[in-house]
Formats: C-alpha cells, sequence, structure tokens
C-alpha cells in the first residue's frame, strides 16, 4: 500500500515537474544554475526510479520542487 501510494506520488509529481520546468525562465545566473540544479535532480529522480529506491525518487523530486518555489520566491525564476 505503501509503496503503491508513493509511486503515484512520484508519478503525479514528476509529471507536474515536467509541465512546469519547460516554460521556467531564469531572471539571471543564480536562475540559470538554479534550473541546472532542478534539471539535475529530476534526472536523479527518474535514476531511482530505475533502481527502485523510491525513497530517493520521491527525495529528489522534492529538492527539484523546494528550488524551483525558492527561485521564484526570490526572483531568480519566473
Amino acid at each position: 500500500m505503501l509503496e503503491s501510494k508513493l509511486s503515484e506520488e512520484i508519478e503525479k509529481w514528476t509529471c507536474k515537474l515536467d509541465e512546469i520546468l519547460p516554460t521556467t525562465k531564469s531572471c539571471d545566473e543564480e536562475g540559470k544554475s538554479l534550473i541546472e540544479d532542478i534539471q539535475a535532480y529530476r534526472k536523479d529522480s527518474e535514476y531511482f526510479l530505475e533502481k527502485g529506491d523510491l525513497i530517493k525518487s520521491f527525495e529528489c523530486l522534492i529538492w527539484a520542487w523546494a528550488l524551483l518555489e525558492i527561485g521564484k520566491r526570490f526572483e531568480y525564476l519566473k
């Protein structure tokens, strides 16, 4: 049950990130760096998912989303 729920959450948040990230623009060099980091965490999430490590996969998505939200809040991203 927990594994199934975690898989659903990973899929849901991955899809949302994949929708938002292509339209996210950097406002400066910090923003460019944040986008690179977000993309790296997104790829790491996929890697861990393929390895069956759902917890690390979800954790990487959380980091990606945190960086995205921080970037927008501090106007490094729009």
